[in-house]
């Protein structure tokens, strides 16, 4: 049997057909990697948190197609929070009151949103200024028809978008089958997705595999450093050489991000100011050092655990939106000490809310909606988004408020207009669904595809089909071009077009027009024109 733990320069002696063709059979990679003692994405130690780096997932892939510098951290309030004692109905007050007269938030407890209309409590006065600075904005009544109350299927539908079927990938890993680039032996520099707090989150998932995995000892991943990575030599053609394979590839992939999230950490300094012995602080914390240092990740998830408060909420409840509000107020104060602050969105995201009338344990059980908070320099302003849902004069205990956003139409905003994200391969990753955006204070800004902007500028885009790869220009005027294409360091590889480009549609294969092998992985393209210079990344499959 090989030895999985071989460095590059040793040579394998496997050879293929080594094992017996009868051990081909279907085996789960995930229950593999734990077996090895490897879980959820790969990670690494970072100020004492576990850190973990998940695989190019196809949002990421997406992403790498925008012309924008924007960043995007989910923030999941893991266990549902309570949005009616988060965001309180002021304008409602007097049902809120009945329905919770042992855990309901008094007035004097108020920090005012939007005077005798909505509040916040006081354990979250750290979000007091942000609000103020217009760096706060609140979508009421987030969630979905028919709601599931589960924990565990509420999570994947929140990750996946299927509200209909069980569905194993999710929306930030739509992409990867219909993409099929060949990350796994050329990743890109730096790790298009992160996940602090929480391991193996669907939202990274792709259809097929689970494209991230996590080394429990962070000592193996410096010495494996050292060692360059696992040998890639064939392995024998059986099942136990395709886990070799998977681990070795896997792994390969985890220790090249590794370097260079310890190089961007390394290059940034602490801001100060944050909670200490605050896990929830410790993942902001880390998430500003990447940012500051130029990690070039453009999705982040963090998490914040805790918010299944079936008893006693009162206490628990607002030292997590402590906690949270905290985490917040300090992130943004690094980002803008920095100059990063309207570079940075963040989103929270929760599997379900609480239901409005309060149990017998002085807390809430599961519930269907509730808010979504965004925080960010480039929201332009506060406000709230949407209607919040009407409450009843009389409550059940089994009342349960109907959604007045669809938490879809949420991500394909801010897919589209924060992330810069195509509207047709949105559509894609959110299982062909079509929203129109809501006004969370922010747009593109960029030309639409294939549509010249003010009818002077030449628009781009990139397409895939069939493995191949497209770069698709509408240009306003005949004028001269200089297609110039280069890999991931800066080295130019190709001249695809030098000549002049007629008024019109034009669609150059990128492969073909290369006149030259091109490797599997990231590149990136300029188009040169008497008008300016323009430019976007691609991937080759």
């Amino acid at each position: 049997m090989c030895d999985t733990h071989q460095p590059k320069n040793i040579k394998s002696t496997s050879k293929e057909g080594a094992c017996n063709p009868d051990e081909h059979k279907k085996w789960n990679r995930r229950s593999f990697l734990q077996a090895l003692g490897l879980v959820g994405g790969g990670s690494m130690m970072l100020a004492n948190t576990n850190l973990t780096v998940s695989r190019p997932s196809p949002l990421s892939m997406a992403l790498s197609q925008a012309e924008t510098d924007n960043i995007l951290i989910i923030c999941r309030l893991g266990g549902g929070n309570d949005g009616y004692n988060t965001i309180i109905p002021v304008n409602q007050y007097d049902i809120y009151a009945n329905a919770r007269p042992l855990i309901k938030i008094p007035p004097s407890e108020f920090i005012n949103l939007e005077e005798n209309e909505y509040a916040m409590p006081k354990p979250m006065n750290k979000l007091e200024n942000l609000w103020g600075d217009g760096q706060m904005k609140v979508a009421h009544g987030v969630g979905y028809e028919d709601q599931t109350l589960s924990h565990f299927r509420g999570t994947d539908i929140w990750a996946n978008t299927n509200l209909t079927e069980e569905e194993r990938s999710g929306f930030m890993g739509r992409y990867f089958q219909r993409l099929h680039p060949s990350y796994i032996t050329d990743p890109p520099p730096s790790p298009p997705s992160i996940q602090i707090g929480s391991i193996g989150n669907l939202i990274f998932r792709g259809p097929e595999n689970d494209f991230s995995f996590a080394i429990s000892d962070p000592r193996r991943l410096e010495a494996y450093i050292e060692n360059q990575g696992y040998s890639l030599d064939p392995a024998p053609d059986c099942t136990y050489g395709d886990r070799l394979n998977f681990i070795r590839e896997s792994t390969n992939v985890t220790y090249t991000y590794a370097e260079a999230i310890s190089e961007a950490f390394n290059r940034s300094t602490d801001f100060g100011g944050y909670l200490e012995d605050d896990s929830f602080a410790r993942q902001m914390r880390i998430v500003a050092r990447l940012i500051k240092g130029n990690l070039g990740t453009k999705v982040y998830m963090v998490t914040l655990g805790g918010f299944d408060t079936h008893n006693n909420q009162i206490q628990r409840h607002q030292q997590l939106l402590n906690s949270f509000s905290e985490g917040i107020s300090n992130f943004y104060a690094d980002l803008q000490a920095s100059g990063w602050d309207d570079k940075v969105l963040t989103m929270t995201i929760s599997e379900f809310g609480r239901r409005l009338v309060e149990n017998g344990s002085l807390g809430t059980d599961h519930g269907t909606v509730a808010p979504m908070m965004f925080f960010g320099t480039g929201l332009n302003g506060n406000g709230f988004i949407g209607e919040h849902p009407d409450l009843p004069d009389s409550p059940t205990v089994g009342f349960n408020a109907e959604s007045t956003n669809d938490f879809r139409q949420i991500y394909s905003t801010v897919m589209k207009e924060w992330l810069c994200i195509d509207p047709s391969t949105v559509s894609d990753a959110l299982l062909g669904e079509e929203f129109e955006s809501l006004d969370l204070g922010f747009t593109c800004g960029g030309v639409s595809p294939n549509i010249p902007g003010d009818g002077e500028t030449l628009s781009h885009i990139v397409t895939y089909d069939g493995g191949q790869t497209f770069i698709n220009i509408n240009n306003p005027e005949t004028t001269h071009v200089d297609i110039t294409l280069f890999n991931i360091i800066g080295q130019k590889v190709a001249t695809l077009r030098n000549e002049m480009l007629l008024e019109g549609e034009h669609v150059i294969d990128v492969k073909e027009s290369s006149g030259t092998r091109l490797s599997t992985g990231q590149y990136v393209y300029r188009i040169e024109t008497g008008a300016g210079e323009f430019s976007k990344s691609l991937l080759i499959s």
